[in-house]
């Protein structure tokens, strides 16, 4: 019986798809393991080598979790539909030659110390609320530029067309118009400060609407462009950008476990719902983190809407998306979703 290749798409690692699993596999085809076609295959024993280095993070507990448990939660491994707990289980014994491996249950080994999460929840508090431009919080720009250098959304990972609305009630905008604001009209948004405009775009047309906050019954007008090639970070889901196979010590894989919980909160920064009333500095975090990454050499920030369920760009040089056509919109209908507080 031919021995059976997987594929990256089994695991959903950015590591093994972009590097190590098209480094290793001489053949392409269907996977013996999810199914999936046309893909670079290879013998799951041969990735031996970067799962034990993974598996050091990680220590025999009779409380714990299974592994694939484990490697879901902490790197959101296995989160093709297809890879449920059998098939994960049983590729993971494969990789690891160990079907004994998979059957007991681990915890986090001794993990590397992080106060990144802490740092950042007072610098944000002070950011608001006690200075502005001298600042007395001190935190790690050095891990968090290293960081952040793990999430750059791959070329060709990001839609090529992208949207953004504006409201109008007297004649429709020509797509010349649909940029971001003039210098002198730019008020604080999500990424920029008041002052220095960037260009937002949402993935979807729907996305770029809702963005806008348009009542029932208004006219919009979606503006296209097209996207050049871009150098952005991608804040939407840490856990699934980042790959713990790139490392080499599993030193450094315990501490970028431990460092996760830092990003997921910069991702909720620029999508946390924000009142109007207190845009001017509850804004603040997220402008000086997109200051921060804008400082590092990036073109922009992916992040989720917090108003759809579509994508953001923050795009600090709006000459980098070409005006495409404008389209006038009626908005039939909004809903709205609640939560209730207390008793009520």
């Amino acid at each position: 019986m031919p021995e059976r290749r997987c594929c990256a798409e089994c695991f959903g690692d950015s590591g093994l798809r972009e590097s190590i699993v098209p480094s290793l596999s001489i053949e392409q085809g269907v996977c013996d393991y999810c199914g999936a076609a046309s893909v670079a295959l290879v013998a799951p024993v041969l990735l031996r080598q970067w799962f034990e280095l993974l598996l050091e993070a990680y220590d025999p507990n009779p409380s714990g979790r299974s592994l694939v448990d484990c490697l879901r939660r902490d790197w959101r491994l296995f989160e093709n539909p297809v890879m449920d707990d059998a098939h994960a289980k049983e590729l993971l014994a494969d990789v690891l030659d160990d079907g004994d491996a998979v059957r007991r249950t681990f915890t986090v080994a001794s993990p590397v110390a992080s106060d990144g999460l802490d740092r950042w929840d007072d610098l944000r508090d002070e950011l608001m609320h006690r200075n502005r431009w001298f600042l007395d919080v001190p935190i790690d720009l050095d891990r968090l530029r290293q960081l952040l250098d793990m999430l750059i959304a791959p070329e060709g990972d990001l839609p090529s067309l992208w949207f953004r609305a504006r409201l109008f009630d007297g004649m429709p905008f020509e797509i010349g118009e649909m940029g971001p604001p003039p210098l002198e009209l730019a008020g604080h948004g999500r990424a920029n400060p008041a002052g220095i405009p960037y260009l937002y775009l949402g993935s979807t047309a729907a996305t770029a609407i809702a963005e806008v906050r348009p009542q029932t019954g208004e006219t919009v007008c979606v503006g296209e462009f097209m996207l050049g090639k871009v150098r952005a970070v991608d804040l939407r889901a840490p856990r699934l950008r980042v790959s713990p196979f790139i490392l080499s010590d599993s030193t450094d894989i315990a501490r970028l476990l431990s460092d996760l919980p830092l990003l997921e909160r910069l991702g909720e920064e620029l999508t946390r719902p924000v009142l109007p009333k207190s845009a001017a500095f509850e804004y603040t975090p997220s402008q000086y983190l997109c200051e921060f990454i804008k400082h590092g050499g990036f073109d922009g920030v992916v992040y989720r809407s917090s108003v759809s369920n579509g994508i953001n760009l923050a795009l600090f040089d709006p000459a980098r998306a070409a005006g495409v056509a404008v389209r006038v919109v009626r908005v039939e209908r909004v809903s709205v979703d609640f939560h209730p507080l207390g008793g009520i």
